[in-house]
């Protein structure tokens, strides 16, 4: 199988598990349709990347704070919304803006589009986004160092901080883990912190949303809706929370067909 297949085979096995908390070896193999030890493989993988969590027999499901946080786990989920998502943002930026940029995924899909949107400076703590911009001599190119977080591939803690505080940016484009009609939210403290200082950072602030970050809540409190002069989110927003979002800000939907 190829490493798409395989991805997509193991994204199916964790999207069961956290469903229903536990499953055993032999139940994953038929609902994925490969042999035992093929599923064991994955398993193995998933657990290197601290996505699930094995024992005799079977596996488990990380905590949420935990899968939510990794960013393999992230990569792998709603990639068509994200892709939406990004499509329509890109048309928020243009050519010689300063622009921040998250750690987000729909962050990093977001950048993939913004290559061709030169010149502009780039300012983010992803390492990925990083990557992207590296030689492009019509990129201004700025890095918010820190700690270097694995799970997320990003830089975070007081030296971000610290950076963040000292720029101030066009537009600043972020996601995060929860929202409601009122309020976002992450479940992760040092996340909170940079996100907060990143939207303090910028004279526009857009919030990039996939309809399964709607109608939650996590521990941490990021900031009202209405901080954010615009919310991209895609097609699949049920109605009346789409017409409740519109009453603290401009909505923009993207379509995902």
């Amino acid at each position: 199988m190829t490493t798409t297949g395989a991805e997509a085979r193991r994204q199916i096995i964790t999207e069961h598990v956290l469903e229903h908390g536990t499953a055993s070896g032999a139940e994953l193999a038929e609902l994925t349709r490969v042999s035992l030890m093929t599923v064991h493989r994955d398993l193995d993988e998933l657990a290197r990347r601290g996505v699930l969590r094995r024992f005799r027999g079977g596996v488990s499901a990380l905590p949420s704070t935990v899968f939510e946080s990794n960013l393999d786990y992230r990569l792998g989920v709603n990639t068509a919304e994200k892709e939406a998502i990004a499509r329509t943002a890109a048309d928020l930026v243009e050519p010689g803006m300063s622009v921040m940029l998250d750690d987000s995924t729909t962050a990093l899909a977001l950048a993939r589009l913004l290559v061709d949107h030169a010149p502009l400076t780039v300012v983010t703590n992803a390492r990925r986004v990083i990557d992207l911009f590296v030689g492009r001599e019509d990129i201004r190119l700025i890095s918010l160092g820190g700690e270097y977080s694995h799970p997320h591939d990003s830089f975070l803690g007081v030296p971000c901080l610290e950076a963040i505080e000292a720029l101030s940016v066009d537009m600043v484009l972020v996601s995060t883990s929860a929202m409601d009609a009122r309020m976002t939210y992450h479940q992760e403290q040092d996340v909170v912190l940079v996100k907060r200082a990143m939207l303090a950072s910028g004279t526009r602030r857009v919030l990039l949303m996939d309809r399964t970050k709607l109608a939650r809540t996590a521990l941490h409190r990021l900031g009202p809706l209405d901080d954010f002069h615009h919310l991209v989110v895609d097609d699949g927003v049920d109605g009346d929370l789409l017409a409740a979002l519109r009453e603290r800000t401009d909505v923009r939907v993207a379509p995902t067909g």
